[in-house]
């Protein structure tokens, strides 16, 4: 004996499976209109925010920064801007000691086969403003960075983030002075 389906259930069915494909419609046809978060950071943006005084007081900044620090420490490239200019840049580069880490973030570490050194950040993003080199922002894979000025960006900011310049203070404060020269008289 086979059942019968009922006239009315068969047309319940069928709206029911007609309301769910209108609205399974209407949902991706909303969801193509909504934005959708960028996977690539703005390079002319990020390279403003580096110029800053300290683009970690500018809401605009902080994640695409943060981003593009992130992308650089898992080996991506720094992203460019076609309109920046001659000579305005930014490019990563990796540290190495004792060639290129600042000194206040140089560490030893003792171990069984010598003395081993190891820097705070694992880079740093050079920006470059009108072919001279405007700051270096240390970067670190936790998320750290610090952002050491040049002359011609002192000269133009007056005030900036001071945490590298106070960091080194702090460095300097606490090395050993060398002993006087011995004087031949």
């Amino acid at each position: 004996m086979t059942s019968a389906v009922h006239p009315a259930t068969s047309l319940r069915v069928r709206r029911a499976r007609n309301i769910a494909t209108a609205a399974s419609a209407t949902l991706f046809a909303v969801a193509a209109l909504l934005p959708v978060p960028a996977r690539a950071v703005d390079g002319c943006l990020v390279l403003l925010c580096l110029a800053a005084p300290s683009w970690q007081n500018i809401a605009q900044c902080v994640d695409p920064v943060r981003q593009v620090l992130r992308d650089v420490a898992r080996g991506r490239p720094f992203p460019s801007c076609a309109m920046s200019g001659p000579g305005s840049s930014a490019a990563n580069q990796d540290s190495r000691i004792p060639d290129y880490c600042p000194v206040q973030y140089v560490h030893a570490v003792e171990l069984e086969s010598g003395t081993s050194y190891y820097c705070d950040y694992a880079g740093a993003v050079e920006v470059s403003v009108d072919g001279v080199l405007w700051s270096r922002v240390w970067w670190s894979p936790t998320g750290d960075s610090v952002t050491e000025f040049a002359a011609p960006a002192r000269a133009r900011l007056r005030t900036f983030d001071t945490r590298f310049d106070d960091d080194y203070a702090r460095w300097l404060a606490t090395q050993v002075p060398a002993p006087p020269a011995p004087s031949y008289q």
